[in-house]
């Protein structure tokens, strides 16, 4: 177990400057070989064994730190696996997560309950939105139908009960896929970054319009860190027609597809979790024990991990 609290030389050093500049390619430059020489090789990288995730050790602390600094992401193996939903806020808290983000199908606590629901009514039923059903989830960032203002920067996703099989995560860190696009053709992210490159339309409910239409870039920069926006559904999403666009999301989707370095796969046993920056992530479907449900509690923050 103490393998996993090893860490690389230097891995805390982020280069300073400018990286995500499309004017300031020797930023850039220094930043992208100081990322792809702490690119992960598997998951096994990114695993960090903790004795409890609702009160670290300063080792258990600085190992998941050291990870969301050079990876944006962390996962933790624990044997915390009583249903607790303020496990996700108690961990949060001591990486600075601290704005929960408290969507319309969470629970009064502000954690969503990610299990299989059969309805979707009054009552609180999820069963019509994709994670709460044994579907498969194509590859996305939380969030992505929110305001500006309401940018998913931090979240934690920690697993109580596993599904019977499958219900395996792909985890692709967002910078990785701009260094890319960006060695490519910084043409591609320039797209991207359009204010009106991606917009979901509103839905609407029995009452009306629930949430209006939510226009936005694919990757944008707040306080010097690159956020991105973004599903591969091929529904309820609407592409702005500009041709530039239209060639950088079919460069985008195909480079997802592609199987790029860094993309890690795994599938959270119960006690393992999630946690760090809004990264790109996906979802096997799975077969569920009716007698033992999957279960995973989700938390999204409005705060990035404090890293500093």
């Amino acid at each position: 177990m103490t393998a996993a609290l090893q860490t690389p030389p230097a891995a805390s050093t982020r280069p300073a400057g400018r990286p995500f500049d499309l004017a300031d390619d020797a930023d850039y430059r220094r930043w992208r070989d100081w990322k792809l020489q702490h690119r992960p090789a598997d998951a096994a990288a990114v695993i960090v064994d903790v004795a409890d995730p609702r009160s670290l050790g300063a080792a258990e602390r600085q190992a998941l730190l050291d990870r969301i600094v050079r990876c944006n992401l962390a996962v933790y193996r624990s044997p915390a696996t009583d249903e607790d939903p303020l496990l996700p806020v108690k961990l949060g808290a001591q990486l600075g997560l601290h704005r929960l983000d408290a969507n319309w199908l969470a629970d009064e606590d502000g954690i969503s309950r990610i299990e299989v629901s059969a309805r979707k009514d009054g009552q609180g039923g999820k069963g019509g939105f994709i994670p709460y059903t044994t579907h498969g989830i194509r590859w996305h960032t939380d969030g992505y139908y929110h305001p500006q203002a309401r940018r998913i920067h931090g979240m934690i996703l920690h697993a109580v009960r596993p599904a019977a099989s499958g219900g395996i995560n792909r985890l692709l860190d967002h910078e990785l896929v701009y260094i890319a696009l960006r060695d490519e053709s910084p043409a591609l992210v320039r797209a991207l970054m359009r204010a009106d490159a991606m917009t979901i339309p509103a839905r609407e409910d029995d009452d009306g319009v629930a949430r209006p239409a939510q226009g936005g870039p694919v990757f944008s920069v707040d306080d010097g860190a690159l956020h991105m926006r973004y599903t591969a559904r091929t529904r309820s999403i609407e592409w702005h027609a500009d041709a530039d666009v239209q060639q950088a999301v079919a460069r985008l989707a195909a480079l997802l597809e592609s199987g790029l370095p860094g993309q890690l796969q795994l599938r959270l046993e119960a006690g393992m979790g999630l946690v760090g920056h809004n990264v790109l992530h996906d979802r096997s479907a799975f077969v569920d024990d009716p007698a033992r449900p999957r279960l995973l509690y989700r938390a999204r923050f409005l705060d990035r991990v404090s890293t500093g």
